[in-house]
């Protein structure tokens, strides 16, 4: 009977990472697909708004199912949907139609670091020295990555606004680990639901898509020299990038330890950068690849120091795990 159920428990987890892997890499395509239609003439909040609006399409009838949460969860709703949504998706695609798509996702990756600062000095605890050890790695990375030396080589508003994306992510996790040990978490889907009309909402404000040239989706896109359909672009964001990444990424969580998740989350930047590479002929230096690997490895120790729960230790985690931990046991 033991034997069962560990063979259960060891298939569970296999199936765990393969999600987690699929979220990894639908996530990691999205850049990629993007930047092409903002080439092609589409504000890149326009293409945000796009990718928002078709998947909280997709995901309303668990909007309707989990009706509930919008007299329950009011809080953390808007939050999801202001920062994990519209946030993180404006900066980010803001950035990436002014720098390479893996120099913006790599930015992202220093939420662990401000995940550590906000702890440290705004709620004055103590932190793990493995998590701060974790932070110093990622930002040194990062100072690669950018190539200080050449005086920011990259477009410092296009850094500032991945920064922003990274910023958003940090919000979003602070507001849902308030709470989360209560015992009572909503479902992660429904949160993704509203989420996502929330952002639908607020994006609808900011971005004005009745001012978007429509037309622009009829075409074909230039993706390094390959006429690419822009309407299939479009389908891979919103179906691919968004409904499959978040769905197969809780689902992940709900079977693998959030450390376990967010360290396979972190393949996102690998395959951002090497799909941008082999398709938008994005090359990166041999001191910026290591500058990269620097910074998931910093993230990797800042995220995996997280003690088990009951412990005193301090806890600070942030970057791809927040977006699937979060979603899991935000409350």
């Amino acid at each position: 009977m033991h034997t069962s159920e560990s063979s259960r428990a060891s298939e569970g987890k296999g199936v765990g990472l393969g999600l987690a892997l699929v979220s990894a890499l639908a996530f990691g395509g999205s850049g990629v697909a993007a930047k092409p239609l903002i080439e092609a003439g589409l504000d890149p909040l326009h293409v945000v708004w796009l990718r928002v609006a078709g998947a909280a399409l997709v995901m309303l009838p668990l909007a309707v199912r989990h009706r509930a949460l919008l007299r329950s969860r009011p809080a953390l709703l808007a939050g999801f949907g202001l920062l994990g949504v519209a946030g993180v998706q404006a900066f980010y695609f803001a950035s990436i139609s002014r720098i390479p798509v893996g120099v913006a996702l790599l930015v992202e990756y220093l939420a662990p670091a401000l995940v550590l600062g906000w702890v440290r000095f705004v709620q004055r605890r103590p932190v793990t020295r493995a998590a701060a050890f974790g932070v110093v790695l990622a930002v040194g990375g990062l100072a690669c990555v950018v190539e200080v030396w050449s005086g920011l080589s990259f477009d410092a508003l296009g850094l500032l606004l991945a920064l922003g994306a990274a910023c958003c992510q940090v919000g979003y996790f602070v507001l849902s680990d308030q709470g989360s040990d209560s015992g009572e978490a909503p479902d992660p889907l429904g949160v993704i639901a509203y989420g996502l009309l929330v952002g639908t909402a607020v994006l609808t404000v900011v971005a004005r898509p009745w001012t978007m040239d429509f037309s622009v989706l009829a075409q074909r896109a230039d993706m390094n020299g390959t006429p690419v359909a822009a309407g299939l672009l479009l389908g891979w964001i919103v179906l691919i990038a968004t409904v499959l990444a978040y769905v197969t990424g809780v689902v992940s969580v709900r079977r693998l330890s959030p450390a376990i998740a967010g360290v396979v989350a972190c393949l996102e930047a690998v395959v951002a950068t090497v799909l941008a590479w082999v398709l938008l002929g994005e090359h990166l230096s041999a001191p910026q690849i290591v500058g990269g690997a620097v910074v998931l490895l910093g993230a990797f120790i800042a995220q995996s120091s997280t003690p088990a729960k009951g412990s005193v230790e301090p806890v600070a985690t942030g970057g791809a795990e927040s977006r699937l931990s979060t979603r899991e046991n935000a409350a």
